[in-house]
């Protein structure tokens, strides 16, 4: 089920064939969502009534969802799923508000440079559904966004069952404090927060996960709008486990993040045999029982894979090559191999610490980087929605002081304004 890979007398260079064949890399997509975008930027909301009728079979007067659908959410929803979002939602936000930081100085001869945090003015969350509701993605988006101090936080979802946004998602959202939300989905979505049409404003930051079109779409408006800088596309998670783990865990954390379904990845990697054996056969059962059973086998016919390593160290070279959204140390004391982790969005120790914890309730954002941007980005947090301002103030002498520091840099630059204005200012003190 899980393509085997033995590196106990082969090179690491094994890990970069497999990942090539998973790469999300694809011209035939990226030449699909470009015409989306240019089509949305070019025809406003008439192109994102094309591709709603297209996609979804179904076109609706206004995509912003009423206040009244909302109300009527909280009448569908059961009281204990409501509760549940309720409790996660001040979890979340206790966490995000820690990330927040003060204005901060700093002083040295003479020069005072500040520090503001300014939010960005708008915010847009892309929350996928269709096939399934994600009403903990609006949680871990949204919150960030309005701890961040940000204004105007809007969601875009696609429908799903009955042309409608699932009431779990409508109620989500209103617990986590957005402002308003619409029914489009897809590169269209991503298109229109970025560029805007007659009935949405364009926002300042994007944020959230999706499928590749969506990631795409997101690549691709970067260069105009700002994106959260975790790549947050199809699921991810390495789980390293050794004779300590407990197989039935270990095999349904690895099923976990694979019954989201196509373009995800799912690594077990073991440096004994017969661990590797056991939890296979775990795998092998669960998949067979479960429900999302198709999803599940998507992921792992194309992403699923099972490394042999000759020892743990090696097991992390492997991991951090892959440089997973989630990483699961299901090994004899985790928190020592902690410093041979180098490349992951989020690491979970020991048997007791499934990634779905930080998918709905440790606290951090389970937006996270995929498809290998791990290897320089992070998880979506409240910097993500903020800007650092420096000002800067300084009198007379400290401008002497640094008078030849400055000109003599920027005489060797020939930028002769930049040096001339230190010096007429020098001039005129004399």
């Amino acid at each position: 089920m899980l393509k085997r890979i033995d590196l106990r007398l082969e090179d690491i260079d094994l890990i970069s064939s497999a990942q090539s064949a998973v790469s999300l890399g694809n011209a035939e997509v990226e030449g699909t969502v470009s015409n989306i975008i240019n089509d949305v930027k070019a025809r406003g909301d008439e192109a994102l009534r094309f591709y709603s009728e297209k996609f979804d079979g179904y076109v609706s007067e206004s995509f912003k969802v009423d206040e009244a659908e909302i109300d009527k959410a909280f009448d569908v929803c059961t009281k204990e799923l409501v509760e549940a979002l309720e409790t996660a939602a001040s979890r979340i936000k206790e966490f995000h508000e820690t990330q927040l930081q003060a204005n901060k100085s700093f002083i040295k001869d003479g020069i005072e440079v500040g520090t503001m945090h300014r939010p960005v003015t708008r915010a847009g969350c892309y929350v996928p559904g269709g096939r399934a509701s994600y009403p903990s993605t609006v949680l871990m988006t949204v919150i960030p966004a309005v701890v961040a101090g940000v204004q105007n936080v809007i969601i875009c979802s696609p429908i799903g069952e009955g042309n409608k946004i699932d009431p779990s998602v409508l109620v989500a959202a209103r617990i986590a404090g957005a402002s308003s939300i619409y029914a489009i989905g897809g590169a269209q979505a991503i298109a229109a927060m970025a560029y805007g049409s007659e009935e949405l404003e364009p926002v300042d930051v994007i944020v959230g996960p999706g499928n590749i079109y969506v990631a795409t779409a997101q690549r691709m408006v970067s260069q105009d709008v700002g994106i959260a800088a975790a790549f947050a596309g199809p699921s991810e998670i390495v789980v390293i486990a050794d004779g300590t783990a407990n197989p039935l865990f270990a095999a349904i954390d690895l099923i976990v993040q694979a019954e989201h379904g196509p373009d995800g990845q799912s690594w077990l990697i073991c440096s004994e045999g017969e661990i590797l054996e056991a939890i296979l056969k775990e795998v092998e059962g669960l998949v067979l029982r479960s429900q999302r059973r198709e999803e599940i086998m998507s992921t792992f016919e194309a992403g699923g894979f099972a490394v042999l390593v000759k020892d743990l160290p090696q097991a992390f070279d492997v991991a951090n090559q892959v440089a997973p959204e989630h990483l699961q140390l299901m090994v004899q004391n985790p928190e020592s191999y902690l410093s041979l982790v180098q490349n992951a969005g989020a690491v979970f120790l020991g048997n007791m610490a499934p990634a779905s914890v930080g998918d709905y309730f440790a606290g951090p954002s389970h937006v996270l980087p995929t498809d290998g941007s791990a290897r320089f980005a992070s998880a979506l947090t409240v910097t993500d929605f903020i800007k650092d301002i420096h000002v800067v103030s300084l009198g007379e002498d400290a401008l002497k002081q640094a008078a030849k520091t400055i000109m003599a840099i920027a005489d060797v630059e020939g930028l002769e304004a930049h040096s001339e204005s230190i010096r007429l200012r020098i001039k005129e003190m004399k």
